[in-house]
């Protein structure tokens, strides 16, 4: 009986444990893996299913061309289903009900008029990014293009600016950390599949955005912008001369006030700093020191994301002026939109685990450390390939730690950590019309689909790019 890791921290899920389920060979095996990802490519891209149906569908052929008997696939499904969502589902609720109180009660909006509001026009590209990447900590990237891309047209209409100029900047904040930072569902996703620490993964993920976001954003900008030069287009409801711009999403409550921009600032930061101080402490304290398990505790991942909830429900939303039902409702409508992605990241854990159970991941391990490359490399490269095929960042993650777990076996804390990023740095690799971010920044930016690849998705190329290069560095070391 193998034993095999799924959690990425301590309380975040259990250990499971399971037989081998087949006795194919390793040629059968590879076979298998091969139709089932395809079935997943194909049902997702030419049958048009949900990723969710072709996540199962792709497990089911992966287990009948391995011979696994019907039993044992529905098993090995559900339970891999079942330890992800335990593992990640918690965590994309609670940092959805974060992103919903920061948009509904105007914080979002607060951060946005405090920043571009103290900055001339050639500062601008720069404050785009830093607003990107501070309200994308806890906002998932489409609802972060939702409320940032009125915000890029306004800015580029009322400094009458190009609108490369502070639009790529703006989408490689977004797109940077949703590849790399927790609580985003990729990352998570990767995180509980590799048994990596979330800390370590939070605090490398930073110093690989950082540098990251610079080269792909402003900078890029520069380079991008006389390629598709083009101006903001006319976009229905979005003013072109005000001071400031109105982001709360059409259901928000009519509030007296909005939160204070101290307020949403510290809301977003909680969790990553305490997620950060728990790191840390574990990196320089004994074990039985008393601060570090204070801070082991307070900065698990569940409980940090609920204390940053705890501090929204009243800094956000109470001193906004919501009052108790206005808050319910506004927590409690962040979960609805995402269902769809949880049911996706936990249908790619039942993928992931059918993976294991099969043998097809030690096959491909194996094969990886025989032939002499590296797992950071081998983990990119099957990122880009799942995100070249079917669109989504979310699946290319999940899908590439399943494949390379059984090399994960052998690395340390610090490697695990850096196996996550290359992964998510994968699962950005050149975004085109197959995933629904391109088709988002086609529409609301008003531009054809040569200029869409020409910007876009030259974009998400750097950043797969010098992500993977920065945590190739960065492995150096650490």
């Amino acid at each position: 009986m193998t034993t095999y890791a799924l959690s990425g921290a301590p309380g975040i899920a259990g250990l499971v444990t399971a037989d081998k389920i087949t006795d194919a060979g390793n040629t059968q095996l590879l076979i298998a893996a091969a139709v089932g990802i395809a079935v997943v490519v194909l049902t997702i891209t030419w049958a048009k299913l949900h990723p969710f149906l072709g996540l199962m569908l792709g497990t089911a052929a992966l287990g009948v061309v391995a011979s696994v008997g019907p039993e044992d696939i529905l098993n090995s499904f559900v339970k891999g289903f079942g330890s992800t969502m335990g593992a990640v589902g918690l965590l994309i609720a609670l940092g959805a009900m974060v992103g919903k109180l920061l948009t509904d009660s105007g914080g979002a909006e607060q951060i946005v008029d405090r920043i571009v509001g103290n900055v001339s026009a050639n500062k601008l590209p720069w404050a785009m990014a830093l607003i990107a990447a501070i309200l994308g900590i806890p906002l998932f990237f489409e609802i972060g293009v939702v409320l940032l891309i009125p915000i890029v047209l306004m800015v580029a209409r009322k400094f009458d600016i190009s609108l490369m100029k502070v639009g790529i900047p703006a989408l490689a904040g977004l797109s940077v950390l949703h590849g790399f930072i927790p609580p985003h569902p990729g990352p998570l996703a990767a995180i509980a599949n590799l048994n990596a620490d979330v800390g370590l993964v939070l605090m490398y993920g930073l110093i690989v955005a950082i540098p990251t976001l610079v080269i792909s954003g402003p900078l890029l900008a520069r380079v991008i912008d006389p390629i598709v030069h083009v101006k903001a287009p006319i976009a229905p409801g979005v003013g072109g001369s005000e001071a400031s711009v109105e982001i709360q999403m059409p259901d928000a409550p009519q509030l007296p006030r909005k939160a204070s921009f101290g307020a949403a600032l510290f809301c977003i930061l909680l969790p990553v700093v305490l997620m950060l101080a728990r790191a840390i402490t574990e990196l320089t304290l004994d074990e039985n020191n008393g601060l570090r398990t204070f801070f082991t505790w307070i900065g698990e991942p569940t409980v940090a994301l609920l204390l940053a909830v705890l501090a929204g429900m009243i800094l956000l939303g109470y001193r906004s002026g919501m009052n108790r039902n206005q808050v319910e409702k506004t927590v409690g409508g962040a979960l609805p939109a995402i269902a769809g992605i949880m049911l996706i990241v936990a249908a790619g854990g039942g993928f992931k685990q059918m993976l294991v159970d099969a043998g097809v991941g030690n096959v491909i391990g194996d094969m990886a450390k025989n032939a002499g490359i590296s797992a950071l490399v081998l983990g990119w490269l099957v990122a880009v390939g799942i995100r070249l095929a079917t669109g989504s960042a979310t699946v290319a993650t999940i899908t590439a730690a399943g494949i390379v777990a059984p090399l994960a076996s052998d690395m340390g804390s610090n490697q695990l950590a850096l196996l996550v990023l290359a992964i998510g740095a994968g699962s950005l690799f050149f975004s085109h019309v197959n995933d629904a971010g391109f088709w988002l920044v086609k529409e609301y930016f008003g531009l054809t689909v040569g200029q869409t690849i020409k910007s876009w998705s030259v974009m998400e190329t750097v950043i797969s790019v010098v992500g993977l290069i920065c945590v190739l560095l960065l492995n150096l070391v650490v």
